[in-house]
């Protein structure tokens, strides 16, 4: 029952109910004089009456009046009585709920629930306020997972920027001191020096992007991509670098030269990349080989990187896209990475509208599997 029905019935019951008890006071009274005067018509009669019955029927009449306003006193008071805390349990419960949900909220308590009967405005106030905790709850929940997550990438980049800054120092500090006296040892110094700026500048590069993915500003350029065109490019580029570390790059392309994808460029490079790199920093093997294959599957292009790596315990797989998952616990420096990698990757992959996923036997290798839908002509309608 709506508050504002409450109070009406409250106030109707307040003024009839003693209304109306007055009312059968007066037709009571009423019938009372009227049965005192009958058989008594006569002008004869009428002087027989004695004064002593007169006065008897007076009192008796007196006595009635204030039993009756005596009743009426109590039925008036006993009717306020019971409709005000009737209308006062009816804010009242509801507010006493609401002080302790605020003063739990206010000392930080999530963990409680607001039990809510009725359908009153004071019950919906307090399922609206109980739907607040909830929410409240889950942004609060939120922010310490993004807090810990922040806090992890920061520890993560700074462990990882140490190691290869120590060592651009040291051979900075050997190539000042003099220790690079030959051009063979000048030129295996500067050339380390080069690949640590570059890991760096790529740590850099990921810690950027990462800030784009949490508030969703990645800068998408989606266009028409012919799909052998572009694989055959990334390949040519990987290839160079692949052949500096001493791995083998195995490339082949099983779509037709008319494929065409909706991508961005840019950002598709970047999960080659980092796929690759991925396999890289966790070769173990003297001849390292990364395959990658393009095949046509239906409405889809699906591309395969495979290495034959140390590959990945079955108890990880499921977890090495999410955010700073590391196999490796131990953190070992010179493996380096940020472990935000293939977390960019799935990010992307979802933004494309593709999905990504792996397979792996440990000692053996690894797998990775994405794939895209391809771009296909809507026939005009003639």
């Amino acid at each position: 029952m709506k508050l504002q029905t409450r109070i009406i019935i409250g106030f109707l019951m307040v003024i009839l109910v003693p209304l109306l008890l007055f009312m059968a006071t007066l037709i009571g009274f009423g019938y009372f004089q009227a049965n005192q005067g009958n058989g008594v018509r006569s002008a004869d009669t009428a002087y027989d009456l004695s004064i002593a019955e007169s006065d008897g029927s007076t009192a008796r009449v007196q006595l009635m009046t204030k039993d009756v306003l005596f009743m009426i006193l109590v039925i008036l008071v006993f009717t306020s009585v019971t409709v005000g805390s009737w209308l006062y349990r009816s804010v009242a419960v509801p507010l006493v709920k609401l002080k302790n949900a605020t003063n739990n909220i206010k000392e930080g308590n999530l963990e409680f629930t607001m039990d809510v009967e009725g359908n009153d405005e004071f019950a919906e106030l307090c399922r609206d306020f109980e739907e607040m905790r909830i929410r409240l709850k889950e942004s609060t929940e939120e922010k310490i997972v993004l807090d810990k997550d922040h806090k992890e990438l920061i520890s993560n980049i700074s462990h990882d920027l140490k190691t290869p800054i120590t060592a651009v120092k040291g051979y900075v500090e050997g190539i000042m001191d003099g220790v690079a006296d030959t051009p063979e040892k000048m030129e295996r110094y500067i050339r380390t020096i080069y690949n640590k700026t570059t890991e760096m500048d790529h740590l850099i590069n990921e810690l950027t992007f990462y800030s784009k993915i949490d508030t969703n500003r990645i800068p998408y350029t989606f266009s028409k991509i012919c799909v052998s065109e572009y694989f055959n490019d990334c390949v040519e580029e990987l290839e160079l670098e692949l052949e500096v570390k001493g791995i083998e790059l195995v490339y082949a392309n099983h779509v037709g030269g008319d494929v065409m994808i909706i991508a961005d460029g840019e950002q598709l490079m970047r999960v080659v990349n980092n796929i690759v790199s991925n396999a890289v920093k966790y070769m173990n093997k003297e001849h390292g080989i990364i395959q990658i294959r393009i095949k046509d599957v239906g409405d889809f292009i699906q591309v395969e990187i495979e290495d034959n790596g140390k590959g990945i315990a079955a108890k990880d797989l499921a977890n090495i896209f999410d955010r700073f998952y590391r196999t490796d616990v131990s953190r070992n420096s010179s493996k380096g990475g940020s472990g935000i990698g293939l977390s960019i990757v799935k990010k992307i992959m979802e933004d494309h509208g593709g999905k990504v996923w792996a397979s792996s036997k440990e000692g053996i290798g690894t797998i990775m599997y994405f794939v895209l839908r391809k771009y296909q002509e809507v026939p005009a309608d003639e």
